[in-house]
């Protein structure tokens, strides 16, 4: 009776070691070789004599098609037979020898695995393993023949559904029986040597050898530098791809407009990029030529297939785009960042297969009505996305998460995941089932990077969608040093162009403390100084003012910025501090117009929506705020609204010592004397409080007390 070895009961590698351990010779025929799965049979190969076919083992391999390309031939309505010719064959026998090296290249190597390989290279040079792959015809045959010195049962064989793998021989489920009558056996015998004399049978024992020797599980050791070669010839393969595929546009040249070498590069790169992934991020520094470049990839999409581009900018920017476009006769149009709601939010929008969107550190939020509007028409459009911008990534990585999601699907497969984030994940005695159970979304997948908050995660992510490049990257690869004037210059219409040079100067000067005249002395007393410290700035020590029962609000929203306040805490007062202290030490003016004014307004308009017991808007707590001149106003794309009832705005000027508009306005209108109704500034000066856009609030138990305004008429400060 036949044993049945299913490798659940009895595992087929048992089988085989019972029965061929003392054996004379071997024949293997397999659909697949797995060459790592090799160990389970090398103990047993090492004790053949070796040196003939008669005295080594013979292994066949049959399946010279993966086994997603032999589904498809077999489902295919057109099935012929393939008349193997030289041709023919030379490519089946690369292929074959492709789909080795592809499994020395999968996977992560190993120790274990590094042995194996070697013995089997070993073992092929000494002649105990002689490998052929069948060609003729897919073949998917298992049988595996054993010839020993035994006078019962001299030929032992198994057939059965196992591959030489180690899922097939001991962790898979199959269904294998041994084969001991021997004229059962013979013929088995038989039906193989026909197969292994074949003409169409090609030996692969050599090849096989010299992929091994040459690959990492190679014996002896490789220069370093040579491993960096390798590296860097892998990771630039994109970018000597896209240089081979994508041309300048002439037209640059005949405006007398020729792009540099390095923007060129960028060009090809970024195109290249837009063609196999649909989106990219131009993040060169500022002053490289991103206008120029994104110009010149818009030509190459018009003149490669006939399309037309969408400019998306801020308002200051778009008579530049409309020059450009019209210049290098770009089939476009461009569309202020304002009116993206009003011309893309409608289903009848227009569609543009190539969307320009220039300063997109703008979009870092995707709440904002204008995100959505721009992921909204992409999705309907499906156009290919350039952003442009000279600092993709302000303080979070979701700043590039976001405006990556503008053209990239959150759970898209990036055939890549977050390693680092991974490797910590591991560490807390996790797996990617857990993560895949609780986020509900791919390791591999956008969102999968956005849990992550380690920089190597966001680098390997972004090589896959930004172009980035320094003045000091530029200077190293692409400029030339001219010994004569010291500086690095680029070639431009053929006339050196040079790198400016920054050379700091230090200015020296007398502070005269008994001169009352002598300003910085004025300014560097210990009165000014004590009280820029005595400020207490109470919008940014907001957790300073917290109801008791604060920390048991139970919503997880609340408790995440009560978390936020306190991580701002003091840190960020003294950055105000100092803040302000620049203000005062560049001129009373700048410390009057764009320092004092937008701290009392947030005091005073905290005093007074608490005193009116309303929420309290706590806006963003984080450093980049404290330049007020920069994150409190929103002029160039802010859209004055209707004011709300003159009833509403008696009320609150009432309340407080500043004219305001109620809570449906975005910002203040004009702050009025104390004293005497007149304005103290004109109203462009007055800059827009971010945080009363907040929809995030809090009720405080107390607060601090608005400091009044004056104007030129009563200067004095008191109550």
């Amino acid at each position: 009776m036949p044993q049945i070895y299913d490798n659940i009961h009895l595992h087929l590698i048992d089988g085989l070691r019972q029965f061929a351990g003392a054996a004379q010779s071997c024949a293997f025929c397999v659909g697949y070789l797995n060459l790592r799965g090799w160990d389970q049979l090398a103990d047993l190969v090492d004790t053949l004599p070796g040196g003939t076919e008669d005295a080594a083992c013979r292994l066949l391999v049959g399946m010279h098609r993966p086994p997603e390309e032999e589904m498809k031939a077999l489902a295919g309505l057109k099935r012929s037979d393939v008349i193997v010719d030289g041709p023919t064959l030379a490519q089946l026998k690369r292929r074959m020898t492709e789909s080795f090296k592809q499994q020395l290249e999968f996977g992560v190597p190993s120790d274990q695995a590094e042995r194996t390989l070697r013995r089997l290279a070993e073992q092929l040079r000494a002649r105990k393993v002689f490998l052929k792959a069948f060609l003729r015809y897919p073949l998917h045959a298992k049988l595996y023949l054993a010839r020993r010195s035994d006078p019962v049962t001299p030929l032992i064989g198994f057939v059965g559904s196992s591959n030489l793998t180690l899922a097939g021989l001991s962790h898979q489920g199959e269904l294998n029986v041994d084969v001991v009558e021997q004229d059962a056996a013979r013929k088995l015998q038989a039906w193989f040597d026909d197969r292994w004399r074949d003409e169409l049978a090609v030996d692969l024992s050599d090849t096989l050898a010299e992929l091994i020797e040459t690959s990492w599980a190679r014996a002896d050791l490789v220069r370093p530098y040579l491993v960096y070669l390798k590296i860097a010839y892998h990771l630039s393969e994109e970018a000597r791809q896209g240089e081979r595929e994508f041309r300048l546009p002439r037209i640059f040249s005949e405006k007398g407009t020729p792009l540099l070498d390095f923007q060129q590069r960028a060009v090809s790169l970024a195109a290249h990029y837009l063609y196999r992934r649909g989106g990219v991020l131009l993040g060169d520094v500022v002053g490289l030529g991103k206008t120029l470049m994104a110009t010149a990839i818009a030509r190459i999409f018009q003149e490669d297939d006939q399309s037309n581009t969408l400019v998306v900018c801020p308002p200051k920017l778009a008579p530049m785009w409309e020059q450009y476009l019209q210049t290098y006769e770009i089939n476009g149009r461009v569309l202020s960042l304002g009116k993206v709601l009003e011309m893309l939010a409608r289903d009848d929008a227009p569609r543009y297969r190539l969307l320009v969107i220039d300063e997109s550190h703008n979009l870092r939020n995707r709440e904002s009505k204008r995100y959505r509007a721009l992921r909204d028409y992409i999705e309907r459009n499906e156009p290919r996305v350039l952003l442009l911008t000279a600092t993709p990534y302000n303080k979070h990585f979701t700043d590039l998460g976001n405006q990556l999601r503008l053209f990239l699907d959150e759970n898209q497969d990036l055939h890549m995941r977050p390693e680092r984030f991974f490797q910590a994940w591991a560490a807390e005695g996790k797996s990617e089932m857990d993560f895949i159970a609780r986020f509900q979304t791919s390791p591999h997948s956008l969102r999968a990077f956005e849990q992550s908050l380690f920089p190597e995660d966001w680098r390997d992510l972004m090589r896959l969608f930004l172009v980035r490049r320094t003045r000091q990257f530029i200077i190293r690869h692409y400029a030339t040093f001219d010994p004569a004037k010291q500086r690095y210059y680029v070639l431009l219409n053929g006339q050196p162009a040079y790198f400016p040079v920054r050379e700091p100067k230090t200015l020296k000067f007398p502070i005269r403390e008994d001169d009352p005249t002598d300003q910085y002395a004025r300014l560097f007393r210990s009165e000014v100084v004590q009280v820029i410290e005595s400020l207490a700035l109470p919008r940014y020590g907001m957790a300073q003012y917290l109801v008791a029962d604060a920390e048991r609000v139970p919503k997880a929203m609340r408790q995440r910025i009560l978390e936020n306040l306190n991580r701002a805490g003091r840190r960020l007062i003294g950055f105000c501090r100092t803040n302000l202290f620049k203000r005062l030490e560049s001129s009373g003016s700048q410390f009057s117009a764009l320092g004092a004014p937008p701290h009392l307004c947030a005091t005073s308009s905290r005093s007074m929506r608490s005193k009116m017991v309303c929420p309290v808007p706590i806006g963003t707590q984080d450093a980049a705020m404290l330049d007020t001149a920069v994150s409190d106003a929103d002029e160039e794309f802010a859209v004055p609204k209707k004011t709300s009832s003159n009833a509403d705005e008696q009320r609150c000027r009432e309340r407080s010592s500043l004219r305001v508009i109620h809570r449906s306005c975005r910002r203040f209108r004009s702050a009025r004397c104390r004293s005497c109704t007149r304005p103290t500034r004109r109203n462009s000066e007055l800059a827009s409080i971010g945080s009363m856009r907040s929809s995030s609030a809090l009720n405080y138990s107390r607060h601090s007390k608005p400091t009044p305004l004056r104007c030129s008429v009563h200067p004095r400060t008191h109550r």
